[in-house]
């Protein structure tokens, strides 16, 4: 006869200022390196884009897409869908994941060292406090992902909460960009 084994406890709630300090360190330390901003001379960018705000509206917007997808993806892992879940499902929500992260970075590179903190208006404002957030969500997001054994609903409110700031900053960037001056590249 084999017996199962026990599963390990859940976190007490305690745990949970474990990715709540890391969200608050991790948004804080943004917004300080922009308010000091930092002016790393050059580091204006393009790629093929005609300019810099061209680039960083369309990788902000690639990431909201690649931010859809996960939320697709997490509701089929949680068995949110009707459908029967794929093995490869898991590994593409890592993948897009990483994707979507690393499309950030350029954009708060420009942000942070050439643009610092701002607060010129409301969109401006809450576009610099959302983008600080969005780091400190990506940190917290990840502490609970790597330390397991929180309640059920830790991890897709950690998901939500990353996927809900990515999707306000961008509203408060590339959406407003594009009705600003039209979709273009």
């Amino acid at each position: 006869m084999t017996v199962a084994p026990t599963p390990a406890p859940t976190r007490s709630t305690a745990w949970l200022l474990v990715p709540v300090a890391g969200f608050a360190v991790v948004a804080l330390l943004a917004g300080f390196l922009a308010d000091a901003h930092l002016d790393a001379g050059g580091g204006y960018f393009d790629l093929f884009f005609s300019d810099t705000i061209h680039l960083k509206a369309w990788l902000a917007s690639a990431a909201a897409a690649l931010g859809l997808v996960q939320l697709f993806t997490a509701a089929w892992i949680f068995r949110k869908l009707p459908w029967r879940r794929p093995a490869w499902v898991p590994s593409v929500h890592r993948w897009t994941g990483r994707l979507a992260f690393l499309l950030t970075l350029p954009v708060a590179y420009h942000c942070v060292f050439q643009l610092g903190f701002q607060s010129g208006n409301d969109r401006i404002l809450a576009h610099s406090l959302l983008g600080c957030a969005l780091y400190g969500a990506f940190t917290a997001k990840v502490l609970v992902v790597r330390l397991h054994r929180y309640p059920v609903w830790v991890l897709p409110t950690a998901g939500g909460l990353l996927f809900a700031v990515l999707i306000a900053v961008w509203y408060t960037s590339a959406l407003w960009f594009f009705r600003l001056v039209g979709v273009g590249i």
